[in-house]
């Protein structure tokens, strides 16, 4: 009888590791993840701009009296291509700017990206190295920031932006930042 248990004890644990490792994959990742910035200054960084076509946006540009709202993406993310339609339509959003972080990716794989999937930026910065991603406490792409007027982070949204995190995270998070300027 307790040899039975020697052999029956280890399927048992495994079973049950796997049923806690399982049940994880389908539960919704949070999207909404706490930020040791929120409601204080953006990084004050110099970074260069992707290209000659695009200027890079300063710490200035983050808090010359209009929201912005950055985009950290890369020309190797999959989830920025799906979120492309959904920056297209915030960049017609009335009394914003938008910006592009591109993280750790070769400018002329970046351009490529763009010009297949569409450019919502009004400037676009390079974090070659993945130190601004840092700065800005980014855990991996996409992520989008709300930045108010004065330069202050008043959103953090993780992963792709889909039609329902646009209209019942993004928009009132835009909406609030601009009513508090």
């Amino acid at each position: 009888m307790m040899r039975r248990w020697i052999y029956i004890l280890p399927v048992a644990a495994f079973g049950l590791l796997a049923f806690f490792l399982f049940r994880s994959l389908w539960s919704p990742p949070p999207q909404v993840i706490p930020s040791a910035l929120l409601n204080k200054p953006v990084p004050r960084l110099i970074l260069p701009p992707l290209d000659e076509r695009s200027p890079a946006f300063t710490p200035a540009d983050l808090a010359a009296g209009h929201v912005s709202v950055v985009n950290v993406f890369a020309s190797w993310c999959a989830p920025c291509r799906v979120e492309a339609p959904q920056l297209e339509a915030l960049a017609k959003v009335p009394g914003i700017a938008m910006y592009g972080l591109v993280q750790k990716d070769k400018p002329e794989a970046a351009r490529a990206f763009l010009d297949e999937v569409g450019d919502p930026f009004d400037k676009i910065a390079q974090d070659i190295d993945g130190r601004a991603s840092i700065e800005w406490g980014v855990y991996g792409v996409p992520e989008t920031y709300v930045v108010d007027g004065k330069g202050i982070m008043r959103f953090k949204y993780v992963g792709p932006i889909t039609d329902e995190v646009l209209e019942q995270q993004l928009i009132p998070a835009i909406r609030l930042a601009q009513a508090n300027p």
